[in-house]
């Protein structure tokens, strides 16, 4: 309207910045798990079981809180529930009693065998990371001594050739 004001309008390419800025802050991301893939997968893994059961204790308390006959009847027992179940150990005092809650909680054990599945590779190739680091170590150190042999046998046969 006025036209003074109207170069507030520039104020607005900053916009642009914070999202070159977060590309970048993305691109950055990206690299660190391409770097880092057993750490990543572990993160990764991590994240996904806190929100599986998170999700599902939403998903059992709704389809199971009005039910009659039901055994999980606060957020606390669907939290319970949840960890019980993803980590397979199911210890009897809490389950669903609908067919939704059970299809629920098999889909939670389905994902806990492959998460604890997912979670044992990462710790092993975790232990197993400082020997493959040692191995590179003692090849590197073997093609340099081969370099100094070779060098070595080519000064020695260059007299002989002359």
């Amino acid at each position: 309207m006025f036209d003074p004001l109207r170069w507030g309008r520039v104020a607005r390419i900053t916009r642009i910045f914070r999202l070159i800025r977060g590309v970048r802050a993305t691109r950055i991301l990206a690299a660190f798990i391409l770097e880092r893939r057993s750490e990543g997968v572990f993160l990764a893994a991590a994240l996904i079981s806190l929100l599986l059961v998170v999700f599902s204790s939403v998903a059992i308390l709704y389809v199971e809180i009005d039910v009659e006959g039901n055994n999980i009847k606060t957020a606390e027992d669907a939290l319970w529930w949840a960890f019980a179940t993803i980590t397979t150990v199911g210890y009897g005092d809490r389950y669903p009693v609908t067919t939704e809650g059970r299809f629920v909680g098999v889909l939670l054990m389905a994902a806990g065998v492959g998460l604890i599945g997912t979670f044992s590779g990462s710790v092993a190739a975790w232990f197993l990371e400082p020997a493959a680091k040692n191995k590179d170590i003692e090849l590197e150190n073997m093609r340099q001594e081969l370099v100094t042999i070779k060098r070595l046998l080519e000064e020695r046969r260059d007299p002989l050739n002359t």
